[in-house]
């Protein structure tokens, strides 16, 4: 779902453990880390895609987590000219999120990386609430920055 002004509408996931780290996940057969995130479908609510992704992505299912907070408004970033896919219609130039909280209420081992049809990622840790933000490649770093400065006031 690609907006008038060229924005993909996606969610984007973020969970926590009892210390408040977070999810940190390796895109598979890379050396990029990110937290689960992806495309909203037509049709979907927020919630209903931000489930789906988190059961495609973690293979976690909703009983394994409670909802802390989301997002206000749509965050945005803008994708590098370099990735923007002129020859496809409607043109994307970007994400727009809604960015989601979560806190894990399961052990560890219900996390699975083979519930989707292509797996995203093939490793994950948890790390300090703010090493993403260092991490995260830089066109979505203001995003992450702001998403986890808006649930900050959650957690802390």
């Amino acid at each position: 779902m690609i907006d008038e002004k060229g924005y993909r509408a996606n969610v984007g996931i973020i969970i926590c453990n009892k210390q408040n780290q977070v999810f940190w996940a390796r895109r598979i057969g890379q050396n990029a880390w990110q937290f689960p995130q992806g495309g909203m479908q037509e049709g979907e609510t927020r919630e209903t895609a931000m489930y789906r992704e988190l059961k495609e992505e973690t293979g976690l299912e909703p009983e394994h987590v409670e909802i802390i907070t989301s997002t206000t408004d749509w965050l945005r970033y803008d994708l590098p000219e370099h990735l923007v896919r002129y020859d496809k219609k409607p043109v994307c130039i970007g994400q727009k999120q809604c960015w989601f909280l979560l806190r894990m209420t399961c052990d560890a081992s219900c996390v699975r990386f083979d519930c989707g049809e292509k797996p995203e990622f093939d490793d994950w840790q948890w790390v300090e609430y703010w090493q993403p933000v260092k991490e995260i490649i830089e066109f979505k770093r203001s995003v992450y920055q702001k998403a986890l400065k808006e649930f900050e006031v959650h957690l802390f």
